[in-house]
This record gives structure tokens, C-alpha cells and sequence, in this order.
């Protein structure tokens, strides 16, 4: 079924994009209002192993597996980006996948894996709300969200240019692609995830601004930079509901959009060559997975070793 938020958000959403649901999961009855009568406390036996607390971890095995649940994968429209392949590697493990960019090439995408596509401009407010609606009737509720989109395009192409030549609107065009998407987005799913009780967002950093920098890309950097600030106050803010929240941080990774410049750096990693995005989707599908329940407001980065050393030896 092919669905364009454009035309969906003249309309007013179901959803209050500004207050969404917020479901908490019902803790305990409270406390009686008549006066407790002292009591001496029951000598702690400890021979005796720990009573079960709703703490505790499930019992059984951990899973990869995502059978049934309902995930969303932004940015998703290049066949050989990140999101793509982080689209197929949900699928393969179970969920019911929903993708979306920009562009009606989406719909090509989710013809070739097998899943749902969307258009919508994830920085517009109205069109994420009515995007989230639209999953909601076709698909339920997203239990797991991937904020991938921020890659530039043909129509929004990258500002690389230092800050004394930027302008506001180049700026805010950086934040807005990189940053706000991830907002947005978080912000129209959290509160159905907490209604259930159980989430998983992960949102996409890169290593440029949480760990290093290139001149002209300040904007971006600072972007990537506020991905991981937003990422660390929503595992915070979600953790009682069972939302686990991280992010992941690629290096040099290797696509069609690759530049001679971005293949010599990849080269130069470590392993000795760029990433795929695979291997990025691969970090990512952990994360939003069952086994990833005590992980949360982390950043895992996927830079073939690259941050991690100081010099290159000969």
C-alpha cells in the first residue's frame, strides 16, 4: 500500500505530537491511609537465597529474536545504505518491518525485502505524526525504532563549509536532517512503547562529533554530537518502562555514495578497510534485540578499531 505523509498531514493527527501517550506501567497499589502499627521487622534468614523481585531478569535464554514486533527503519531508501540493510536484518529476525525516506523510491525497497514503505519528511512535525498514525492502522504499534535518517541527498545535499561561512539556514538544515528526525521520531513512538512496556530505540551517531572532527562539517558534528546527548536523557527517561535506548556511531563505512577521499580513509583503519553496512546493521540489530536488556544509553562504536589508536605505526 503506498502512503505519502504529505498528503496525510493537512489533516489533524490522532495523535498530539507535542504530549504523547505516556503509559507507564502500573507499579504497586499505594500505601493504605490508616496508621501502621509498629511491628518488629522478621529476622533475615541468609541461608536462604534471595526472594524474586520484579527486577529480576526474565528466566530463559536470551533471543536475538524479534518475532512479532513491530519496528520502524528511517532513512531507509539507498539499496546499499544502512538503513537498508538493517531493514533486512529486522525482517530476517522476525518483526514486521516498516521503512521510510523521503522519496517514493521507498516503495522499490520495500518491494525487494518484503515489507512496508512510507514516505515522509521526517523533519516536518505534521508529517511524522501522520506517519505514525498510518503504521498504527497498517501495522500496530513500533516496538522497535531505528533512527537512521540524516543521510544528505540530491535535494538536501551535505554543507560542508567552516562556521565563519555558515549560514543559520545551512546550520539549522545540518540539525534539523541529523538531529531533529531522531526527535521527532522518538517522541510520536515512546508513548505507545511504555504502554506496552517494552522498547527498543536506537538511534544513529557517527564518530564525527562524539569523538572526532573534520573541518567544515561543524553542523554535522554538532548534529551527532546531540544524537548521543538525546540518546543518554531518553534511556533515563525510559528505563522504568522497559525502553531500552542506545545508539551506535559508525566510522568509515563503504557505499555507493563514497567518496575517493572516504575509501583512502577506510583504508587507513586498523582492519585496513571501510566498513559495509552490514556490519554497522549487524551492531544495530543486536541492540534492538531481547539479548540488549541490560544495554542502554550506550554508544557502540563500529570504526574498525580507528578511534581507538593514538598513532599508525610503520
Amino acid at each position: 500500500m503506498v502512503f505519502d505523509a504529505r498528503s496525510a498531514s493537512g489533516s489533524r493527527s490522532r495523535r498530539d505530537a507535542t504530549r504523547p501517550a505516556a503509559g507507564r506501567r502500573p507499579r504497586s497499589a499505594a500505601p493504605s491511609s490508616e496508621p501502621e502499627q509498629d511491628q518488629e521487622p522478621d529476622p533475615v534468614d541468609l541461608t536462604q537465597d534471595e526472594p524474586a523481585t520484579e527486577v529480576e531478569a526474565e528466566e530463559g535464554p536470551v533471543t536475538l529474536r524479534l518475532d512479532g514486533k513491530v519496528a520502524l527503519v528511517t532513512g531507509a531508501g539507498s539499496p546499499d545504505g544502512i538503513g537498508y540493510a538493517t531493514a533486512r536484518r529486522l525482517r530476517d529476525l522476525g518483526a514486521r518491518v516498516a521503512i521510510v525516506s523521503t522519496t517514493r523510491r521507498i516503495h522499490e525497497r520495500a518491494s525487494e525485502l518484503g515489507v512496508t514503505g512510507f514516505v515522509a519528511d521526517l523533519t516536518d512535525e505534521a508529517e511524522v505524526g501522520a506517519l505514525a498514525d498510518a503504521i498504527a492502522d497498517q501495522l500496530g504499534d513500533v516496538e522497535v525504532l531505528v533512527n537512521n535518517a540524516g543521510l544528505a541527498s540530491r535535494t538536501s545535499p551535505e554543507v560542508l563549509r567552516p562556521v565563519a561561512q555558515l549560514t543559520y539556514d545551512e546550520w539549522r538544515a545540518e540539525i534539523d536532517r541529523n538531529l531533529s528526525t531522531a526527535f521527532l521520531c522518538s517522541r510520536a513512538f515512546v508513548g505507545g512503547m511504555s504502554e506496552q512496556g517494552w522498547g527498543r530505540i536506537v538511534n544513529l551517531a557517527a564518530t564525527a562529533g562524539p569523538i572526532n572532527a573534520l573541518p567544515t562539517e561543524a553542523a554535522y558534528a554538532a548534529a551527532k554530537s546531540g544524537v548521543v546527548g538525546l540518546t543518554r536523557a531518553l534511556a533515563m527517561e525510559l528505563v522504568a518502562d522497559g525502553i531500552n535506548v542506545n545508539c551506535v556511531a559508525p566510522g568509515t563505512i563503504y557505499t555507493a555514495a563514497s567518496t575517493v577521499t572516504e575509501i583512502k580513509q577506510g583504508l587507513g583503519t586498523p582492519i585496513g578497510r571501510p566498513g559495509t553496512p552490514d556490519e554497522v546493521a549487524a551492531a544495530i540489530a543486536f541492540l534492538c534485540s531481547p539479548a540488549a536488556s541490560y544495554i542502554t544509553g550506550q554508544m557502540l562504536v563500529v570504526d574498525g578499531g580507528n578511534s581507538v589508536r593514538e598513532a599508525e605505526f610503520r
